[in-house]
């Protein structure tokens, strides 16, 4: 059995998720499919995802690839998580796993709308089938100028009567969710900056013309799983469950439909696509400052071989990772941007002069990016809160 060791395996992320300089690209689909997708739960996260891994690139660059070209869409995915993918990949991933979130959301709903005596499954379809048409007659709207378009959408009702909790709230947030989970709509341009989780809505076919025509949950799954062991492989088996949420029934199913080969990471069998078992190119010394939430960092669960010991510092209590340094495939340290816009590190292991020099270039690399936008994760860490304040 093939034997991949940690350095080797830094190696690869460097160079597979587009972070060595000699890889790097100020193409928004390439970046976002070199990891399959960029977390896109903190808004700013895809963004400064981008700006880690662009040449020259720029904050209109990403704008310009969601909204103008449509080359990329936010939509839910992997473990019910948002995401930013490359267009010809949201089929696969609406298939693979956002149709069966989208199936205990609705049966979720239908509930609640039945507890609060509102209306039953076909209530709810009339209520999203106008909720689209008029959508798709304005061709983008914020969730506002659909409840003036739809004025049952501003029915409110209790989602947990009886628990302390529970607070009533409008309808309209629930449905639009429940469309887009449904592949029928798609966040299109935010509302405010870059920054802003609050989203205009746009009809699917603006980004898909056909529509989110997917193939079968199986092909789906198989070709997710393909995807993720060329970016994140080698890699156990639990890291693929982790990172999809699927069950282990259809995890075992799609790899079976690959027919990975088998390697040995120090004592664990990893997984990889067959024949991609010859090694990377070196990439050199390299650097990153990734922000909060990063895919990177976020790819894999077993990450002692990247994270080493500093854990504590740089994720939150729910497993959330806050801005992390990275030197040659290593965790290495934390950042923040202060209030002022200097970019605060902390390096959390002695890594030499000529790393820290490196380091300095990426600092002053990102704070070039941001220049008078100030960002603060919405998922804040020991680390970054103690260099923000």
């Amino acid at each position: 059995m093939r034997v991949f060791d940690a350095v080797e395996r830094r190696a690869r992320l460097a160079v597979r998720h587009r972070l060595a300089p000699a890889v790097r690209s100020d193409d928004v689909p390439t970046i976002a499919g070199a990891v399959v997708a960029l977390h896109a739960t903190d808004p700013a996260t895809v963004f400064l995802s981008v700006a880690a891994r662009t040449v020259a690139g720029t904050s209109a660059d990403v704008e310009r690839a969601l909204y103008d070209d449509r080359s990329v869409l936010r939509m839910l995915g992997m473990r019910r998580t948002m995401f930013v993918v490359p267009d010809g990949l949201a089929p696969v991933v609406q298939a693979a796993c956002t149709d069966a979130v989208a199936v205990r959301e609705r049966r979720s709903l239908v509930r609640q709308l039945a507890e609060a005596g509102l209306g039953d499954e076909r209530w709810l379809d009339e209520v999203a089938a106008s909720t689209r048409r008029a959508l798709v007659e304005r061709r983008e709207a914020t969730a506002v100028q659909l409840a003036e378009a739809e004025p049952r959408l501003k029915l409110r009702y209790d989602p947990a009567p009886g628990k302390a909790y529970s607070r009533p709230t409008n309808l309209t947030g629930r449905v639009l969710g429940l469309l887009a989970m449904e592949g029928e709509i798609v966040r299109g341009r935010p509302l405010g900056s870059w920054l802003s989780g609050q989203y205009r809505w746009s009809p699917v076919e603006r980004w898909l013309p056909e529509g989110m025509a997917r193939p079968s949950p199986e092909e789906a799954r198989a070709e997710l799983a393909r995807r993720w062991l060329a970016a994140y492989g080698p890699a156990p088996v639990a890291d693929l469950k982790w990172w999809t949420g699927w069950t282990a029934v259809e995890v075992k199913k799609a790899l079976a439909a690959i027919g990975p080969a088998e390697v040995d990471l120090g004592g664990v069998t990893g997984l990889l696509l067959p024949g991609d078992e010859e090694p990377v190119p070196d990439p050199g010394p390299w650097a990153a400052l990734l922000p909060s939430l990063d895919p990177t960092p976020m790819g894999w669960a077993g990450r002692e071989w990247y994270l080493g010991e500093h854990r504590e510092a740089l994720f939150d209590r729910t497993g959330n990772i806050g801005p992390t340094v990275w030197w040659n495939g290593r965790i290495v340290g934390g950042w923040a941007q202060r209030k002022d816009g200097e970019i605060a590190l902390r390096l959390l292991e002695d890594v030499g002069a000529d790393a820290v020099a490196v380091i300095e270039v990426e600092r002053a690399r990102m704070a070039g990016y941001l220049g008078e936008v100030r960002v603060t994760p919405r998922f804040r860490t020991p680390l970054e809160r103690e260099l923000t304040g």
